[in-house]
Parts: C-alpha cells; structure tokens; sequence
C-alpha cells in the first residue's frame, strides 16, 4: 500500500491528537463543565490563571492596618509601610509595589481580592494541593473529576458525541499548555483542548507555518499536515477566529503569561464561544530569593507580581479596546499560600490560606474578609488561617457568572458551599462592606486563654451554619456545628480541648455569606 492511501485510510475521521504545523492539538474526550456552559444562555468567558509553586500571600495583599506585627514576623523581607500601593475606599490592605496595574483595576472597580482561601487541613505538597485546588476535593478525598469537568458533565452528557454542532461549533476550553489540567476531567474524559505552549501556538493563529523542505519527505510532510487539520475539526475554528483579530492594543514584552492572555483575548474577540480559558506561570516556590538583600522592594517574588499585574492590565486594555471586555471574568489561584513568619534565606515556607483575585467588569471593587491575626510570638509553623472555603469561590462563579441554579452549583461541587456577594447583579444584596462591617461578635469564646475547655458561642441567621476549630497550621482539630437552623439565633457550644497541645487555635463561624474567624490561646493548667 502507498503511503498516501495509507494516510487516507488511517488519517481522515478520527478523532486523535492532531500536529498542525508543529502544534499539538490535543481533542480529549468528555467533560461537564464547559458543556454546561454551553447551555447557559449568556456569553460569558471565564479565564483562569494559575500561579505554580504558592504564592507568598502576605507580601501580596499587605495588611497595612496590622503592620507593625507583619513587620516584626518577617523584618528581612517586609515591603517598606510607605511603599505599599493603596487602594481607594481602604486604609485596612495594600498591594505590593509591583501590582501597579492592578492597583489601577482595583481603583477602576474592576477587581476583588478575597482574603485567606484555602481548605480545612491544608496538604503541604505542590502536588498534592493543587490536585484538591483544580478537583474540589477535600484533604482527605481523592476525586477522579475536576470541579469544571463535573459541571460540563452536567450540561453536555453526550459530548463529544454530535459535536461541534450549530449551538456549539467551537471548542468548549482552551487551555495553552501540553498537559491538560486535571480541573477539565469529567466521568468520561476531557472536553478541552490543550495547546503546545510553544511559539507554534502564536503560529498557528497568524497563519503561520514552518517552512517545508523541498524535497520527497517535505512533500509527504506537507500532505500529513493538510490531513492533520481536515482531521481536528476545531483547528480551523480557532485559526479562523484569530484571523477576524488584526489589531490589538499593546501588551509587555518578554512577559510568558501576557502572550498567553493576548492569544486569549483575540480568540475571544474573533468570536469563539468556548467558555473558559486556562493560563499560567510558575515560580511561586520563594523558599530562597524572595526578595533580594538590602532591598526588599526587588527579588523573584517582586518580578512574578510584576508579570502578573502587568499581564492582567494589558489584558483589561485589550479586552475594551477590542469592544468585548463585559465578557471575560478572570481568576487568580495558587496550590496554598506560604507561612506568617520568613525564614533565613530570604523566602518563605510551604503554608495554607492565600489571596485570590477576581478581575472583570462585573466585580465588585473591595477586599472580602479581614486581614489575618498575627501570632503574638515568632511562631514558624503559624499558618495564615482559613477564612473562605476556595470551593465558595467557584461556586459564586458558576451561580453568578454562568448562571447555574444554586442546587445545581451542590450538584457539581459534591457539597453545599458558602455564597460570596462579588459579583455584580448577583442573587444576594448583601455587598462587600456590609459583610465585612457585620461586627466582631458573631463568634466569641470564653474564657480565653483556656486550659482544659472553653464555651463557643455564636450568632446564626438561620439556614446552614458551620463552626470548626483548626490549629495554627489550617489543620481541622474538629467540627463542633454543622446543620441547618430554622431561623436566627444565638447558641453556645463546648469545645473540650484536653487531648490537644498548648497553642494557638481558631474557631471559624460560617453561615451563609457570613464568616468570621476567632484566635483562641490554650494554656497549660
């Protein structure tokens, strides 16, 4: 047989990875989350952006209003009082001095930090937590699906079946990277695309190839790619998409995440309705370097924030200077934030809860959640206690954004979940400020300090209300109330602490959108 008629044979209708011009292409199979969105009736785009390694949350989102204490933690690598940005309509949070273009998002009302995301007993393995990060699984839970993945499932249960079609012609996620992201998996596969990070990715949207010799192989080659792209179905939708985009406006150079989120914004603006995009950046492990000797202001960690606030601005710019901006919502997550306290070598260790960031028109401007305690003595092992669950998060996102039914949103994230008011035109009134304004006695202790127990007492407006304690290391010693009240009321709970070391401890209260955070200190007798 020919090696034409064998390509024929062999080539042609199957739904394989496919190499265009030197870009692999990868078609996986069925996935929930972008099926889902699919059927939502909206547009909408959602553009997550991964930072690999764990980002140092402190020196990210700087808790002006406790800097004395944050100073004295970490004096070898505490960013300078008076060149910490601020934000308008906040005295409390500033942002370090390299996310000078989202300081400007934030003042335009376009961005939202949530303070201290995490999981109850966070794991300390890069691997390990980001897999719960991108699955919505819990410490102790192995999930074989990730959180988008089930919501495609759910939407799409026939996919890839009957696809690309009329109502859905396009991709359903595109994510630039050769390994497809776990947060894509549903019960019966993929539904993403992954795109060889490579400069071929930029190729293939500009139409370009890479030349063929002109020899027998150079034509053979030429012929398999012609083959390759009649194969994937969707390589011409995106090349096509791309080429309706002949201008931008200007992004930074020599910046990895801005060429990844400028390819996203032109494949959004040359009409592609795939709904959700995913991007990244690692070199978030800052154990060493962080900031460099004599000169906080400087270091890796300084450069990373610069990538990603100057990557983010250019995008935001883009975005309205291509007329689609009130589309595109973005996300900012890491596998876990680092430790309260420095350490010798200029960085910061493995820790638990961490800032996340939320961009886009439909934002609401502000800071949700407080600033962490800080411990009272240099207490290496102190993590940044939890106070928003990351899985509130997307659970906000898929009932506010994509316009999910709330008891759908349970569905897909395998459990009922907190409700965050930040995004605009969202089903709860309650904003921003009332919620962080809502006072300070919503959970109290007594007595505190405490030897062998102490009486919890705390408010609930009815409906589902939580209270866990956790160590100073976000690890969950024991959950005291988990249950549904049928309206508002005050109660008191015991929490017995014998079997457990002296030390610093935290009650967590959640009910609704509602959280609050109580330091508690257990002495010896």
């Amino acid at each position: 047989m020919q090696r034409r008629s064998f390509l024929k044979r062999t080539v042609q209708g199957a739904v394989l990875p496919a190499v265009l011009g030197n870009l692999s292409v990868n078609a996986f199979g069925h996935t929930a989350f972008l099926q889902a969105l699919g059927n939502v009736d909206n547009d909408h785009v959602l553009v997550l952006i991964q930072l690999s390694g764990g980002n140092d949350g402190l020196n990210t989102l700087i808790p002006l209003e406790l800097y004395s204490d944050y100073y004295r933690i970490r004096s070898n690598i505490a960013i300078p009082e008076n060149k910490v940005l601020p934000l308008n309509n906040n005295v409390k949070t500033g942002l370090h001095p390299s996310l000078t273009g989202m300081q400007q998002l934030y003042n335009d009302e376009k961005l939202c930090a949530i303070q201290a995301v995490g999981y109850p007993s966070a794991n300390g393995s890069h691997f390990r937590s980001m897999d719960i990060w991108l699955t919505g699984a819990d410490a102790d839970q192995y999930l074989t699906t990730g959180w988008a993945g089930r919501f495609l499932n759910h939407q799409y249960p026939n996919y890839p079946v009957g696809f690309p079609n009329d109502i859905m012609p396009d991709p359903l996620a595109l994510q630039i990277g050769s390994v497809l992201s776990p947060v894509f998996l549903s019960p019966t596969g993929f539904d993403a695309l992954a795109i060889d990070e490579s400069l071929n990715f930029y190729n293939l949207i500009d139409a370009i190839q890479d030349p063929v010799p002109n020899t027998p192989s150079g034509v053979e080659l030429t012929y398999l790619r012609t083959i390759a792209r009649q194969t994937n179905r969707y390589a011409d939708v995106i090349k096509d998409a791309a080429a309706k985009v002949t201008q931008q406006s200007a992004y930074p150079a020599d910046n990895y995440l801005a060429a990844q989120l400028k390819a996203v914004a032109r494949l959004v603006a040359g009409g592609l309705k795939t709904k959700i995009y995913m991007v990244g950046m690692g070199g978030f492990d800052t154990h060493a370097g962080q900031v460099n000797g004599g000169n906080t202001l400087t270091g890796n960690h300084s450069a990373l924030l610069k990538q990603v606030s100057d990557a983010i601005s250019a995008f935001m710019k883009d975005l309205e200077f291509l007329g689609v901006s009130k589309r595109v919502m973005g996300m900012t997550f890491s596998e876990f934030g680092r430790r309260m306290q420095s350490n010798g070598s200029l960085g910061t260790d493995h820790g638990a809860a961490q800032p996340v960031f939320l961009f886009g028109e439909a934002v609401k401007q502000g800071v949700l959640g407080k600033n962490p305690d800080m411990p009272t003595s240099n207490q290496a092992i102190d993590n940044v206690p939890m106070q928003y669950d990351f899985r509130s998060i997307y659970s906000t996102i898929l009932r506010d954004w994509f316009c999910l039914p709330p008891q759908e949103v349970d569905g897909v994230l395998l459990k009922n979940y907190q409700y965050l008011p930040v995004i605009e035109a969202s089903a709860c009134n309650m904003n921003m400020d009332e919620l962080n304004n809502i006072g300070n006695n919503l959970i109290i202790n007594s007595p505190n300090p405490f030897v062998n127990s102490t009486r919890i007492t705390f408010k609930t407006e009815g409906g589902h209300t939580l209270v866990q304690i956790f160590d100073a290391l976000g690890k969950i010693i024991t959950t005291l109330v988990d249950q549904v009240y049928a309206g508002p009321g005050t109660y008191t709970v015991t929490f017995n602490s014998m079997q457990i070391q002296s030390g610093v401890y935290y009650a967590r209260l959640q009910n609704g959108a509602l959280q609050q955070v109580r330091p508690m200190l257990k002495v010896q007798g």
